[in-house]
């Protein structure tokens, strides 16, 4: 029987639960070998002030962070709740984000090793298996690098370049996540991760089998609904919160 997200008692109780879900989304991506320094951020859009979000703090490592370490920002890049300081890239990309989508809740970036690599090729991903169909014309292309992001106006043309899909390639960096649900653009991240390496190996094997745009456009219905990312997300978090219980503590 399908599981079905569950409304939050209160907004507060909303708001620890989308704390609880990014702070193991941190320890998955550590346990994933996302981690690249200081490098990748993650967001959560609060529930009681929609124009702020919570994120990691800079300099700590994706597998220590906990509920008492995020840090919540308002879209003028100040530090509202937390003592630590936070990526600059981060704010520049990620306010520019959620600014431009009202709809989505969380958003995910990382120097993932395959997510970067494919990035260097300014391709979109093609629908040449089952879970690449998820991406099947719902992601966009971010052709620019300039550096790293600092300025609000290149995370602006970043989520320009997202428009309304669930997953932007930044070309020549890597990749970059959105969904409805902390759960979706956590999963969307390591599923596009994955379609990454795997369409790497194969165009290295030979030349792939596209799958028709008929059938990819209805396998996307399936496996890239929001509900589906969700839902695939959820063992994935059970079994983290069952490993690193300590991500849960709240109190400093």
């Amino acid at each position: 029987m399908m599981m079905f997200p569950q409304p939050a008692e209160s907004p507060e109780h909303e708001r620890l639960l989308r704390k609880q879900k990014l702070a193991a989304a941190f320890r998955l991506f550590a346990k994933l070998g996302f981690d690249e320094g200081v490098a990748g951020h993650i967001t959560a859009r609060d529930p009681i002030r929609p124009d702020h979000f919570w994120v990691n703090p800079f300099g700590v490592h994706f597998g220590d962070i906990r509920v008492a370490d995020l840090v919540l920002v308002n879209h003028d890049g100040d530090v509202v709740e937390g003592s630590r300081a936070i990526n600059v890239a981060a704010f520049a990309i990620h306010s520019q984000v959620h600014k431009a989508r009202p709809d989505v809740i969380a958003a995910a970036h990382a120097h993932s090793i395959f997510g970067r690599t494919w990035s260097a090729l300014g391709r979109h991903l093609e629908p040449i298996n089952q879970d690449a169909c998820a991406f099947y014309q719902d992601h966009g292309i971010f052709p620019h690098f300039s550096g790293v992001v600092t300025d609000i106006e290149e995370g602006r043309r970043i989520g320009e370049a997202l428009g309304p899909h669930k997953a932007v390639i930044l070309q020549n960096h890597g990749l970059l996540t959105v969904g409805d649900t902390v759960d979706a653009a956590i999963w969307w991240f390591i599923s596009m991760e994955r379609c990454c390496q795997s369409q790497l190996l194969a165009e290295a094997a030979g030349k792939p089998t596209r799958i028709d745009g008929a059938n990819a456009e209805k396998t996307h219905m399936i496996v890239g609904s929001p509900l589906a990312g969700w839902f695939s997300f959820q063992p994935l978090h059970a079994r983290i919160v069952k490993e690193q219980p300590d991500l849960l503590e709240a109190s400093r």
